[in-house]
């Protein structure tokens, strides 16, 4: 099993054009995942928005991992998650805030032995979420999630909640 860290720098080959496709080897152990999703960095209204889904890539085609692009999205309370257990993400935009956590998979679930993780990152009512649903033992899955939130978090959020236009100057 690959237990080195994700990149620090995006390189391609990219899945759903946007997440490093060795980011997501090594957080789910697995090569050549199947992909399935897009992502619209450029949606109506200027808002970007899509997701992308991860499958084994043979077998049962269970879904290992997923990464979702919300627009306007119901407000989360990042400060609530993080006094109900979450970490709070290190700052990755300069006007977003976010939160992850490690998920338990419970004995006897399909998901049994595998790792698994979540990490939220909010920008107005943007949310870029990161779902980690089975990932390789000996990893840690809270680690990868952050990292991978590092990695695509800034491109995505931005164009999912972009910058309002400064008012115009009197003069």
């Amino acid at each position: 099993m690959d237990t080195t860290p994700l990149p620090t720098v995006t390189a391609p080959p990219y899945i759903c054009d946007h997440i490093p496709k060795q980011a997501v080897e090594r957080m789910t152990g697995l090569h050549n995942p199947l992909t399935q999703g897009y992502f619209n960095l450029s949606g109506s209204e200027g808002y970007g928005y899509g997701s992308c889904m991860i499958y084994e890539p043979a077998g049962e085609k269970w879904k290992v991992m997923e990464v979702k692009l919300i627009p306007m999205a119901p407000e989360r309370d990042v400060d609530e998650e993080v006094r109900l257990g979450a970490k709070r993400l290190p700052r990755i935009v300069a006007d977003a805030d976010g939160y992850y956590f490690p998920i338990e998979n419970s004995k006897g679930s399909d998901h049994e032995g595998y790792t698994a993780a979540q990490a939220v990152l909010v920008r107005e009512k943007a949310q870029l979420i990161i779902i980690l649903i089975r990932g390789p033992q000996g990893r840690d899955p809270g680690a990868d999630a952050v990292a991978l939130m590092k990695l695509i978090g800034p491109e995505l959020i931005i164009a999912a909640a972009p910058p309002s236009p400064s008012p115009a100057k009197k003069g």
